[in-house]
This record gives C-alpha cells, structure tokens and sequence, in this order.
C-alpha cells in the first residue's frame, strides 16, 4: 500500500516536469487513484467477509455483513465503470477523435 502511494505521489510530482505529456500524466494519475479506489472496494469486500464469518448466525450481523459486501461490489463496479470510461473520453479527447 505504501509503495502505492509512493507511486501515486511521484506521478503527481512529476506533472511539471518537462520531458513528458501533459496528457500521459494526467493519465497517469487518474489511473493511479482508481486503481487506489478499487483496493479500497476490494478491502471493504473483505471486511465484510470477515464481519459474515464471524456474525455467529445473529440475523443483525448477517444483514450488516451482507450490506457491507454489497456496497464493495457496487463500488467495484463503479470504479471499473470509471476506469473505462476515463480512458474512453481521455483517449478520444487526446487522439482527437470524433
């Protein structure tokens, strides 16, 4: 996670420098905070994993682990959505298309 971060901070730093596209580092760091946004989802899955496992059959706890789960799926499939659609109109804005 740290070296992700890292990443994402280096990536950001290096927005000024000359030497590379303006538009491959935007990019660059869209990409890097959806990827960050997806291991958040898939983290929140886990937990409510974890949170299932261990609600002992008590109904409230089932009905809060299975929420849990639900909104990670959700936000997965929000942040592939996202990633998707991101390099769609970025791609279509850089390279110019109609």
């Amino acid at each position: 996670m740290n070296q992700l971060i890292s990443t994402v901070a280096a990536t950001i730093n290096t927005v000024g420098d000359e030497g590379g596209d303006l538009d491959t580092k935007i990019i660059d760091i869209l990409n890097a905070v959806i990827a960050v946004l997806g291991i958040v989802a898939v983290i929140v899955i886990i937990i409510g994993g974890v949170g299932y496992m261990t609600s002992s059959g008590d109904a409230g706890k089932v009905k809060k682990a299975k929420d849990t789960i639900l909104y990670g799926v959700i936000g997965l499939v929000i942040v592939a959505l996202s990633f998707a659609i991101v390099n769609f109109v970025i791609g279509n804005i850089i390279g110019g298309g109609a």
